[in-house]
């Protein structure tokens, strides 16, 4: 019966990955229940292709118009140099999102926001909230500095991955 079940379950999750494909998801989570002490958690997951999008279409939309087009172009020589200096997170004090989810400044609405740029930081402070299924989730600093960018404003929807502030 085991391996009846084993097969079922195995068969399900495959049927979850189909419909985050299918779908264009990222993340679907499925709690299965069998009986009372017998159950099945499923996460199934997959970084987005788009994630790094909302960065990306940022700085061209504040650019006049005639930078996007001439950006393809120089591309090949111009991207290396500044993509070090420029992509948020490629930098060595970018703090990401650990999940999807909805980005708040402060802990409720009219309180003062948890950082400001320029403001420093020690280990395990409060950067911000993000807000997952209902649950709020406090990002901390994984290391002491000062906040150099902050890359997201206040109820942003943010992707797994998402670089959210700068701390260096």
């Amino acid at each position: 019966m085991t391996d009846t079940k084993h097969e079922a379950d195995v068969a399900f999750i495959k049927a979850l990955a189909e419909l985050l494909r299918e779908n264009d998801l990222t993340e679907l989570q499925v709690k299965r229940e069998y009986g009372e002490e017998d159950s099945l958690n499923v996460r199934v997951s997959r970084l987005s292709k788009t994630a790094p999008a909302p960065v990306q279409v940022a700085v061209p939309a504040a650019a006049p118009m005639a930078t996007p087009l001439a950006a393809p172009a120089a591309a090949p020589a111009a991207a290396e140099a500044p993509a070090a200096g420029e992509d948020p997170a490629s930098h060595p004090g970018a703090v990401t999102s650990p999940m999807v989810g909805s980005v708040y400044m402060q802990a409720e609405p009219g309180a003062p926001a948890f950082i400001t740029v320029g403001a420093t930081v020690s280990e395990g402070d409060t950067l911000l909230i993000v807000e997952a299924m209902k649950t709020m989730n406090h990002i901390h600093a994984p290391k002491s500095g000062t906040i150099k960018r902050i890359l997201v404003g206040d109820g942003d929807a943010v992707e797994f991955g998402t670089p959210l502030v700068i701390i260096e």
